[in-house]
């Protein structure tokens, strides 16, 4: 009984001795020495892990925060904002900051997935498969939909059958392209954007 409570009476006068608290109250100047702990000394931060450290943008919102991308053996450990960007300023929104997390997640689908009509189960395909089969798609849709003018005359080059929904992640330069591409070259009408609903 007398061993338990021994140790017990050891663990805590080492834990009280460890702890700044005590201390602090002691009337050390808790930004001195007096602030740390044996736990807190031996903390490294996650950033003495990389070996490279490159430059990224958030894919979370059209915004555009830049962001610092820190690796080890080209595997992403860390990912915070970066402070040289006039538009973040270093700082991440709660989404910017969990994008290791999407980055590294388990669960991330990083394969191009294809169900075949009445089919149950999906297919893993290359991604040149799937473009390919995505441009024939559009090219066959809009030469069988493709209205170049109205009865009365009206020239109107268009197709009412393929639309287009982007993301709240395009940026400016991307919606640009979007819109040349799609309204300009294929005659695509309806061109709209999840951020404006």
């Amino acid at each position: 009984m007398r061993t338990i409570r021994t140790r017990l009476g050891e663990r805590a006068a080492g834990f009280l001795k460890d702890w700044s608290l005590p201390r602090q109250l002691a009337g050390e100047s808790p930004y001195s020495e007096a602030a740390k702990s044996t736990m807190s000394q031996e903390l490294r931060p996650r950033l003495e892990q990389a070996d490279t450290i490159g430059t990224s943008i958030c894919p979370f919102c059209a915004v555009g925060c830049a962001q610092l991308v820190y690796a080890r053996n080209g595997k992403p450990v860390h990912i915070e904002g970066d402070p040289r960007s006039p538009t973040n300023q270093g700082t991440l929104c709660p989404k910017g900051a969990a994008t290791l997390g999407l980055m590294t997640s388990p669960l991330r689908v990083a394969d191009v997935l294809y169900r075949a009509p009445y089919a149950k189960q999906w297919e893993k395909r290359p991604l040149h498969w799937a473009m390919q089969r995505i441009a024939e798609r559009v090219k066959r849709t809009r030469d069988q939909t493709f209205v170049e003018s109205l009865p009365d005359g009206t020239t109107v080059n268009h197709t009412l059958a393929i639309q287009s929904l982007g993301g709240a992640t395009l940026d400016n330069e991307e919606n640009y392209l979007i819109k040349k591409l799609f309204n300009g070259g294929l005659g695509i009408v309806s061109i709209e954007n999840q951020a404006r609903i």
